[in-house]
């Protein structure tokens, strides 16, 4: 099982160089902290937009929403993945007495606390309070344009990292991203989750029990709205961004080479006609249908079996030090020249455990009684999400430490953004998709209380549901979708194991040449002059 996570993913920051090629042999973060605290502030802020639009399906399945509807929300993480689409916009279009990040970063943070403002006075109403229907439409539009403001603010502050800290301490800004955006991530997902659940705040947070939890989701997009708003006035006013110069002791970090907007979307349509990114993004495009059924769906449905949504995000909690642990300990062994192969052995096992989240979604209403959820089921859960973390971190490291591998160093901020974006759009379009089909591969019946079948009523529609209800009867699941789905998902898996193993093979045994696309353009441009 995988609970809803940050849907971005994004390529590590590397140290700068020296003219000589080696690195710096070590940090002097002073004069550098307030800058480092300014940009893990900026990554914080970043992640809570990103943990809202996590905790906005578990409302809405509580809400009764379906799960077409969820199908339609998830198009609301799609800009972290086509961020690359306007990104050489904002690198190369500002006004530079502002700043070249600046011009981007305030007006996006000042819309982001607007929207925040916004949706506080209406958000509950488009959720469907009061027994009215989800709104669902309208709050998709609404929180993907907050993400995709999210997104905009996450380019210019990656590219304002790299020169807001001094050269030996721009490896920093990796952390504060990891950090920060996990932070906020927290606090705008498993913190928010737990605080709006009135039997979390009665249990563990309060002496005298209250019919609501402690903070509503008005209450909390307005506080972070004018958090948004205020922070975002001081670093207009006080925070400047000078264009960093050479100094004597190489102190300063300079940004590589600009490319205006022209280059830089022909350097993008140049990667996609190589042969080997092509036959890369087929494998990144199709890879994680297998997980899309474990990955999308399996929370949702343990909410539907009784699970409380708080408690399913609280158990993010203690995977929280994996995340950090795994990524480290797993990169020993993808440094090699061939970091695929644990991408490749990872596979099977994440088929395997996802398969155990699906026969545990199965048997959860046999294990919860009378409503409470005992202790053992709690820790199934963790145990085997955790591991199923462990061989996600696995193919995540892999993959990261094969783009670079890969990358064309000329360009390779945009080789890396152009991969992660596939990467990332493979998994949005497939949960996309396997979300939507729940429904329409679901098979229900409406009975009466003795079990007897109301005729011709199958509750394929809200109309037959509603009809179901006057008549004094109850839609029954007779074949439920998302178990078609997770057995297909997975058969499929194997398949694809299968047949797509030796063309993994094959990028991993091609030189690196193959993949420079700089040279592509010099070798394309001999030949026409020949």
């Amino acid at each position: 099982m995988s609970l809803r996570r940050r849907q971005n993913s994004k390529e590590s920051l590397l140290m700068p160089q020296d003219d000589d090629g080696g690195q710096h042999e070590k940090t002097d973060i002073r004069g550098d902290r307030g800058n480092i605290l300014i940009l893990l502030l900026l990554y914080i802020l970043q992640g809570i937009p990103l943990g809202l639009i996590a905790a906005v399906p578990m409302l809405l399945q509580n809400r009764g929403a379906s799960y077409k509807q969820q199908a339609e929300f998830s198009f609301a993480y799609w800009p972290f993945s086509l961020k690359l689409l306007w990104a050489p916009i904002v690198d190369a279009c500002y006004i530079k007495r502002f700043g070249r990040r600046k011009s981007w970063l305030v007006p996006c943070q000042y819309l982001m606390g607007i929207f925040m403002l916004f949706l506080s006075w209406q958000v509950d109403r488009w959720l469907g309070g009061n027994g009215a229907d989800p709104n669902v439409p309208l709050l998709t539009a609404l929180f993907f344009m907050l993400n995709f403001l999210a997104a905009t603010q996450d380019i210019a502050v990656d590219g304002w990292a790299l020169t807001m800290l001094k050269r030996c301490n721009v490896g920093y800004a990796s952390t504060c991203n990891s950090v920060g955006q996990t932070a906020g991530y927290f606090l705008g997902y498993v913190a928010f989750i737990a605080l709006e659940s009135k039997d979390f705040c009665n249990n563990y947070l309060r002496e005298t029990p209250k019919d609501v939890g402690m903070v509503t989701l008005p209450e909390f997009l307005w506080f972070w709205a004018w958090c948004f708003l205020v922070v975002t006035t001081l670093i207009a006013i006080l925070k400047k961004e000078n264009l960093p110069k050479y100094k004597d002791d190489g102190s300063r970090y300079t940004e590589e080479h600009e490319m205006n907007v022209y280059e830089s979307y022909k350097i993008l349509l140049d990667m996609v006609r190589m042969r080997p990114v092509q036959i890369l993004a087929g494998i990144l495009l199709t890879v994680k249908v297998t997980f899309a059924a474990c990955d999308a769906v399996t929370s949702l449905k343990l909410i539907d079996a009784g699970v409380p949504k708080e408690k399913l995000a609280l158990l993010a909690v203690p995977i929280i030090p994996l995340q950090i642990i795994l990524p480290l300990v797993v990169s020993r062994y993808t440094n090699g020249p061939r970091p695929m192969e644990v991408y490749v052995k990872a596979i099977p096992y994440r088929i395997v455990f996802a398969g155990i989240a699906t026969i545990i979604a199965y048997l959860t209403p046999y294990m919860i009684s009378g409503g409470e959820v005992p202790l053992y089921y709690y820790v199934l859960l963790v145990v085997n999400y955790g591991i199923y973390q462990i061989f996600l971190y696995c193919m995540f490291v892999a993959i990261m430490a094969f783009f670079a591998k890969i990358s064309d160093p000329a360009v390779g901020g945009t080789y890396m953004t152009f991969l992660n974006t596939l990467s990332n759009l493979g998994g949005n379009w497939a949960n996309t998709a396997i979300l939507w089909l729940v429904d329409v591969l679901t098979w229900k019946e409406c009975v009466i209380v003795n079990g007897e079948e109301i005729a011709d009523n199958k509750c394929l529609n809200k109309q037959q549901t509603q009809e179901c209800t006057a008549a004094g009867g109850e839609c029954e699941i007779v074949f439920d979708g998302y178990y078609i789905e997770s057995i297909v998902c997975l058969v499929y898996g194997v398949i694809w194991l299968l047949c797509l193993r030796k063309w993994i093979n094959y990028l991993q045994s091609l030189p690196n040449n193959s993949w420079l696309v700089v040279k592509t353009n010099k070798s394309s441009n001999m030949h026409k002059k020949s």
